[in-house]
């Protein structure tokens, strides 16, 4: 069964979600959705998904990145990726979804980028 650790921080006002793990159809698409739907609803509409520790990303897993990103915009918000490993960048420039969210190599550069 997939795991996915999410530690959540914050800096300033952008929530940060290290992940750890992977991302595929099964509870840790759905700890993902839960953990991001949460921040949503307490007002947190900056956030940043640190994906250093993301080791593989499935279909579901893309999907959910896809439909939280969605969720934030909707409300308002930014949510923005950071550290993709090479097989999580490749993955993304194959499904062309690296033009779609903001992807950052710095956490500095991805915090300062947040409006």
């Amino acid at each position: 069964m997939a795991q996915l650790s999410i530690n959540q921080r914050q800096a300033g006002d952008v929530a940060i979600l290290d992940l750890d793990g992977e991302i595929r159809i099964g509870d840790s698409a759905t700890a993902l959705r839960g953990a991001i739907r949460e921040l949503v609803a307490g007002g947190h509409m900056k956030i940043l998904l640190n994906l250093k520790g993301v080791r593989y990303i499935d279909s579901s897993g893309i999907g959910e990145l896809i439909a939280n990103f969605t969720t934030v915009n909707r409300g308002g918000g930014q949510l923005k990726l950071l550290n993709l490993t090479e097989k999580v960048q490749d993955l993304l420039v194959i499904t062309k979804l690296l033009t779609v969210f903001d992807v950052y190599d710095n956490e500095a550069d991805a915090l300062s980028s947040f409006k």
